[in-house]
């Protein structure tokens, strides 16, 4: 394909059938916007899904896409990027099937740093079957399968991301157009394993649920937009900021007009700090949390492979050739 490509190129003629204000519909433009800006060609771009109401997004992305099963997705975007590693791979999964059943295959694609950009839609529930709790759920959450309450501890993407090993995380929210191109854009380019945490609302059956950071009445004071080398800044006006509490290993919020020189600068390679932001509760850290460069899988594996995994054959001539073989003892 040739010329520029917009949005509009990368849709498909499906009918994009989600419930009437699901988060997933923000999403979707975002990425297929995404996909637009950085030049990418739907015959070298695939999109793989488990289960859930995220994993129909294949269908609704004119790229090569596969549907596959659950928690699959990530074992199936391996093979996939192995068999071909020019494809641009990318991965959508919601929080249950990322976490729960494909919490394995997960942490072995993170781990490996497998070249996929990894779509996790978070909205601390399971929406397709109908609203129970899932692993990233809080405890107290009531659902059809805990109707008193979750006493379950949930789980940390961010912190089993980088548990894991991942090289690359980064959080959004589905209704910031730009604070999710941003994050797009950054895993597009980062060679390996890219996890974004989407913080996505079901309007169903736990409607509401990032309310405390989303509502536009508290997004000021209740986010804070990384960008690395640059202080970290939120509030009215940037005037409030963060530093390192030494006394209790956390952050601190403080008054950023008249202690400049405390406030942190982001520094994406930096773990521990990572890792503090990931839990930091309010403000709500966003965009690029972690980011550090190691050689990815599939370069690796060919490189180590005796032949390259140069195939002698045609994929055709295999299909086509002699169905029986002669095994030499």
């Amino acid at each position: 394909m040739t010329g520029t490509l917009t949005a509009k190129d990368f849709a498909t003629s499906q009918e994009v059938r989600w419930c009437p204000g699901c988060g997933d519909y923000a999403i979707l433009r975002s990425v297929t916007r995404a996909l637009a800006e950085s030049g990418a060609a739907p015959e070298s771009t695939a999109f793989i899904s488990g289960i859930g109401c995220a994993a129909r997004f294949p269908y609704y992305v004119d790229t090569y896409g596969f549907h596959t099963i659950h928690g699959r997705a990530p074992a199936v975007a391996t093979g996939l990027k192995l068999a071909n590693p020019g494809l641009d791979v990318w991965v959508v999964s919601g929080d249950g099937d990322a976490l729960s059943i494909g919490g394995n295959h997960l942490l072995h694609a993170l781990r490996r740093n497998v070249g996929l950009k990894i779509l996790l839609f978070n909205n601390e529930i399971y929406g397709l079957t109908k609203g129970q709790y899932s692993p990233t759920s809080r405890v107290g959450t009531r659902s059809p399968s805990s109707p008193s309450g979750s006493v379950d501890l949930p789980v940390s993407p961010g912190q089993f991301a980088l548990g894991s090993g991942a090289g690359f995380f980064a959080r959004a929210i589905d209704t910031d157009k730009s604070g999710m191109a941003h994050v797009l854009a950054q895993a597009q380019t980062f060679n390996g394993a890219s996890l974004i945490e989407i913080y996505q609302n079901c309007i169903v059956y736990n409607e509401d649920v990032f309310a405390s950071f989303t509502d536009r009445n508290n997004v000021a004071e209740a986010q804070l937009h990384l960008r690395h080398g640059e202080p970290m800044l939120f509030g009215e006006n940037r005037s409030k900021g963060l530093r390192f509490d030494a006394s209790s290993y956390s952050l601190a919020a403080i008054d950023a007009t008249s202690s400049t020189d405390d406030v942190l600068v982001h520094d994406e390679a930096n773990a521990v700090l990572a890792r503090l932001l990931i839990e930091l509760e309010m403000p709500v850290a966003l965009g690029v949390i972690y980011r550090t460069p190691s050689p990815c899988f599939e370069d690796s594996f060919y490189a180590h492979h005796p032949t390259g995994m140069r195939r002698s054959k045609s994929v055709s001539e295999f299909i086509r050739g002699p169905n029986t073989w002669t095994v030499e003892a």
